[in-house]
């Protein structure tokens, strides 16, 4: 039986095995996001575009579990959906490696479409994962849409 997941890892993900986690019987959709590094990042304020050679995620493990779980119980209550798993890498990923993987499963693909789509925007805003871009020429943290909570430990 299906069932809602959240988790952090080191090791490399597998998008397939994930998504095929959350699918119950009474559902006719499951939208999955896969998440992974891409070689050339745009600056939002400068608009300069950097080449990027390698991504280190790290995170404020016990909230980030936390706060996953209240996304999760979330979106539920938002939207129509039945299940939802994400799963999110830590440590050194290389160009083209699988960082986040979000998987809803629901009746009807309007609403899985729809949590899903809500809820990466809320897990970038809201989960304490850092996010550092390395270059040839040195390395950047990258804050999600907003920054972490005053008293939560950053890299």
């Amino acid at each position: 039986m299906s069932q809602d997941f959240f988790e952090l890892t080191t090791s490399p993900l597998d998008v397939g095995a994930i998504a095929r986690q959350v699918v119950p019987p009474e559902c006719g959709a499951t939208v999955t996001l896969d998440g992974y590094a891409r070689k050339f990042t745009k600056d939002r304020q400068t608009g300069e575009v950097r080449e990027t050679e390698y991504l280190e995620y790290e995170a404020y493990e016990p909230m980030a579990l936390k706060e996953m779980q209240k996304l999760i119980e979330r979106a539920k209550a938002e939207f129509e959906v039945s299940n939802i798993g994400i799963v999110h890498r830590l440590g050194r990923l290389e160009i083209g490696e699988t960082s986040v993987v979000i998987s809803v499963a629901a009746p009807h693909r309007r609403a899985a479409f729809a949590a899903c789509e809500w809820l990466i925007k809320e897990l970038k805003r809201t989960v304490p994962i850092w996010k550092k871009e390395v270059y040839a020429d040195g390395e950047h943290w990258v804050e999600g849409d907003s920054a972490p909570e005053p008293d939560v430990p950053r890299p």
